[in-house]
């Protein structure tokens, strides 16, 4: 898993919080509110990202749609399987990470453990 470039996040974020297909120049209108960009520099990322397997198109008219492939979760999901793999020693880095979450973190961990069928104590 790479992290996202900071021009690749941005389009990322964008489609991930419409949840929705979105043209380029919608995703650059939304940029533009924020800081300047090219339409034609969101053009190439969004086809660069689309060539990495980020995101799919459809034709629209003259317009392509992109879509994300995966999902935010899954995306930080990934991050985090790749951080935890930089360790030799997965289960102090665990431990390292779970001692800096907070209560509501540590009850949605368990949660989550409880949803994937893994025995977790109350």
């Amino acid at each position: 898993m790479r992290w996202l470039g900071e021009l690749e996040a941005e389009i990322m974020d964008c489609l991930w919080k419409w949840d929705r297909p979105a043209t380029v120049r919608e995703v650059v209108d939304d940029i533009n509110t924020r800081r300047p960009a090219a339409y034609t520099t969101v053009m190439t990322v969004a086809s660069i990202l689309h060539s990495k397997g980020w995101l799919t198109r459809r034709k629209q008219g003259q317009a392509w749609l992109y879509t994300p492939v995966r999902s935010r979760e899954a995306y930080s999901a990934a991050l985090m399987e790749d951080a935890l793999g930089a360790s030799e020693d997965r289960p102090a880095a665990l431990a390292h990470f779970v001692e800096r979450m907070s209560e509501d973190e540590v009850a949605a961990l368990r949660e989550a453990l409880r949803a994937v069928g893994r025995d977790v104590e109350p």
